[in-house]
């Protein structure tokens, strides 16, 4: 149940604390429901901020939210972009429709919208959510974590099993757990703001001028829009204090080469930079990070918002499974394995094309046109579509026993799949999956298969159909992410499965105490 005002009893206990109410926060919250432990949210502003720094939900977040029945919710009244530009290279942009997917768009959800819809989900299934409530403190044992909380009664303490930090680029969390945060600084400048302009028949343009980049939204007739102005070789050395309106209206004028009229009201102003950083550790003990506590970059094209996104979905189901007693230690750490490599590309494509977007008319636009180019050829543009939408994201499986190279699916994502050859008619797997429970997909009549399973029927459902895959398989094993854990072709048997429902899945019921 959602609380603005009322504190936290000193020396609660729940299964897991997560700090930050944030969509990152709220996304896990609500997998840590699915998963069946308790969520307790605590965040230190009392109201949502109501800005929209990141409003694009790229493919795969856009599956993870199939995979939970929330979409529908998502897509109402939303603007879908079948495409966006790379660095800014509007020319030849990435092409969506080049993607395998169900849903080969982007859907343009202000975040100030996405937080509302995931803050409703996690209420709906029951997590707690504590507006002005600042975690202060934290130390962790052998059983649990004790955080101090300063609430709006004073100061009290919360005890979980787990803590997972949600907090952001400056996170709280992360420093008190010691968790080295390394990486570049800033040798940018950009200036955001939502204001009001007088002036009529602004053009709606990305601008690339000598001095910076210029990003304009305003309605035609005049009003209240949206700027963001980048300068490159300012550096920290304007990161000092709030901004302010003329600091902006200096900035516009300075990139844009004229002054364009930015007057009251304001309705938020904020200022970012190019530092690219991530945790040296996604865990230490009972503490792990997610999103902007676990990796701040340039925000281009909305990666940061989706990559904490997944990062909440990967992570819940896990720690879901750890708490009741099933999931491993070593399934808890293939949160780091699998997710710290993910945003280590994120940081490298940000990085990457902020140098593209460098106005450079000797050395920078040729570099730009020659990008342009590649992007005109199909593979190329269908490499970069995926990874700035997360569709390209494997995660790097073997089988245990003995090692060996995995069947080319396992790692990859199963959730956009399709399911024929049912009674009921096809079925896409994200429906099936809407329980957050992992799936064994029959897809050959294999019952050696299908009674394998059964040792794990009270955590893994079974379902029969047929899928059309490239290459073929006989039978996956589906995470309740919808990304595969196992999968088999004609040759691989029973016991292999068994081998892969245990590294999963835990220990069948015969064998757990």
């Amino acid at each position: 149940m959602m609380q603005n005002d009322n504190a936290v009893d000193d020396g609660l206990t729940t299964d897991v604390v997560v700090v930050g109410g944030g969509p990152v926060g709220l996304m896990l919250a609500g997998e840590l429901r699915a998963g069946g432990v308790e969520a307790l949210v605590l965040e230190k502003l009392v109201e949502p901020v109501e800005h929209d720094r990141a409003g694009a939900l790229h493919t795969r977040t856009v599956e993870m939210l199939d995979l939970r029945g929330l979409l529908d919710r998502f897509l109402e009244g939303t603007q879908l972009a079948k495409g966006l530009p790379f660095a800014g290279i509007f020319s030849q942009g990435l092409d969506f429709g080049l993607m395998d997917t169900r849903h080969p768009y982007t859907a343009l959800v202000p975040q100030s919208r996405t937080e509302e819809l995931l803050a409703e989900h996690a209420d709906r299934v029951g997590a707690e959510i504590r507006r002005g409530h600042e975690v202060t403190g934290l130390h962790q044992d052998a059983e649990g974590v004790e955080v101090t909380v300063e609430g709006p009664r004073g100061p009290c303490r919360v005890r979980a099993r787990y803590v997972v930090g949600c907090d952001g680029g400056r996170s709280t969390v992360r420093r008190l757990a010691g968790i080295g945060f390394p990486g570049t600084e800033a040798t940018v400048t950009a200036l955001i703001g939502y204001v009001h302009t007088p002036e009529r028949d602004v053009p709606r343009r990305w601008e690339r001028t000598p001095d910076g980049i210029l990003i304009l939204a305003f309605p035609p007739e005049g009003g209240t829009g949206r700027v963001v102005v980048i300068e490159y070789g300012r550096g920290r050395a304007a990161d000092k204090g709030p901004v302010t309106l003329e600091q902006l209206n200096a900035a516009v004028a300075r990139v844009r080469g004229e002054p364009l009229e930015l007057t009251e009201p304001v309705t938020w102003l904020s200022r970012f930079g190019d530092a690219s950083r991530q945790a040296e550790r996604y865990r230490s003990g009972r503490v792990l990070l997610a999103g902007d506590a676990a990796h701040v970059h340039f925000p281009i094209g909305g990666q940061g918002l989706n990559t904490g996104l997944q990062d909440a979905v990967n992570l819940g189901w896990k720690l879901a499974a750890r708490i009741r007693g099933w999931g491993s230690e070593e399934l808890l750490d293939t949160y780091h394995d699998e997710r710290h490599p993910v945003a280590e590309r994120v940081l490298l494509n940000t990085r990457a094309q902020l140098a593209l977007m460098r106005p450079d008319e000797q050395h920078t636009t040729p570099l730009r046109g020659f990008v342009e180019e590649l992007l005109s050829i199909d593979e190329v543009n269908r490499y970069f579509a995926g990874m700035i939408t997360g569709t390209d994201v494997r995660y790097p499986t073997v089988t245990p026993e003995p090692p060996a190279a995995a069947h080319p699916w396992a790692g990859r994502f199963a959730g956009r799949l399709v399911l024929s050859g049912r009674p009921e008619g096809p079925v896409p797997v994200a429906e099936l999956l809407r329980p957050a429970r992992p799936l064994l997909l029959d897809l050959a009549g294999r019952v050696d298969l299908r009674d394998a399973a059964r040792s794990w029927a009270d955590r893994v459902s079974v379902v029969a159909g047929e899928a059309a895959l490239e290459p073929s398989a006989q039978a996956l094993l589906v995470r309740p992410d919808g990304y595969v854990a196992w999968a088999g072709s004609a040759d691989d048997t029973a016991a292999g499965l068994r081998s892969g429902l245990a590294r999963w899945f835990g220990p069948p019921v015969a064998d757990r105490p």
